[in-house]
């Protein structure tokens, strides 16, 4: 039995052939997590792609201090605030 670490499936499981023939399950760790704007779904600069960032990181650390930081990139706050700004 696989010990019990790899039991869960918080790693993903590869099926893999060996140099001896036989196939071999490989448990690797997930991929990072990338945080992406709510409008266009690119990648957001300035948000940590480390988990234990993410999950144990202090606020200020998660995200940029600025309006709507971590939830849209800068193109598409720059068309926000324009959009704001001429609508008054």
């Amino acid at each position: 039995m696989v010990r019990p670490a790899l039991r869960s499936r918080s790693r993903k499981r590869i099926a893999k052939r060996v140099p001896s023939g036989e196939s071999r399950v490989f448990y690797v760790s997930r991929s990072a997590y990338v945080a992406r704007c709510s409008v266009c779904g690119r990648p957001l600069g300035g948000v940590p792609r480390d988990l234990s960032v993410i999950r144990y990181g202090a606020k200020t650390l998660k995200r940029p201090e600025r309006p709507y930081g971590g939830v849209l990139c800068s193109r598409c706050l720059a068309v926000a605030y324009k959009i704001s700004i001429r609508g008054l």
